[in-house]
């Protein structure tokens, strides 16, 4: 259940979007993955601040078209492996694109990677919860444990 959108202007030319209203079928990271690399593709690995915008962009037209989407995160294909380092201050380097894309871009929410028990990355969508002290929880990203549903 997701929607194939092809431009021409990104390395990523094609993107697909899968949100599930139904919290029963929504995924954790691993699953995400494999979902994606069967389908030919790989989670998302944004790669500028274009790039993001495109992605913000195409959640809001998602979210326009009437289909009643509330909140629910996106994961995106950066996570962490192992945890050796995890609480240190430098975990945030730790964090890699599962599609092996070396990218530094990144977007994340205020105090955010967090780390400890939180390896994998979701995009925030959370339209009705209250902003935090990093504004509202939309787009930005965030360090989720990865046996999240999402």
């Amino acid at each position: 259940s997701g929607q194939k959108v092809c431009y021409g202007a990104f390395k990523h030319s094609c993107y697909k979007l899968a949100y599930f209203q139904d919290l029963s079928r929504r995924v954790g990271f691993q699953e995400a993955r494999q979902a994606c690399e069967i389908d030919g593709g790989a989670l998302l690995s944004l790669e500028s601040e274009a790039e993001q915008q495109l992605i913000e962009n195409m959640l809001q037209n998602l979210t326009k078209s009437g289909s009643g989407i509330s909140d629910g995160d996106f994961w995106i294909g950066l996570w962490r492996s192992g945890d050796g380092l995890a609480t240190s201050s430098a975990c945030p380097d730790l964090y890699q694109w599962a599609d092996g894309s070396t990218s530094p871009f990144r977007n994340w929410y205020t105090d955010e990677p967090s780390c400890g028990s939180e390896a994998c990355v979701v995009m925030y969508h959370q339209p009705t919860a209250n902003p935090g002290l990093g504004g509202p929880y939309l787009y930005q990203w965030n360090d989720d444990r990865c046996n999240m549903k999402h």
